[in-house]
């Protein structure tokens, strides 16, 4: 499976990988963190449940504190 993610195309992906899984994958913590797919936010309590498919364009911003 590819998909676009950040701009930047990620091949070789394993099929039926939701959200969730892309995450660990990516090494990226769940919580701080927003995903957009396809110009849609996905809700934090739909990331296990939402599968990605080949060709699907996501942006992902970690959210960084600060003061």
């Amino acid at each position: 499976m590819q998909l676009i993610i950040n701009g930047e195309t990620h091949a070789d992906l394993k099929a039926n990988m939701s959200v969730f899984d892309l995450l660990a994958h990516l090494s990226l913590p769940k919580a701080k963190i927003a995903v957009e797919r396809n110009k849609e936010i996905v809700p934090k309590s739909s990331y296990a449940t939402v599968v990605l498919q080949d060709g699907d364009v996501l942006e992902i911003i970690t959210f960084i504190g600060g003061g």
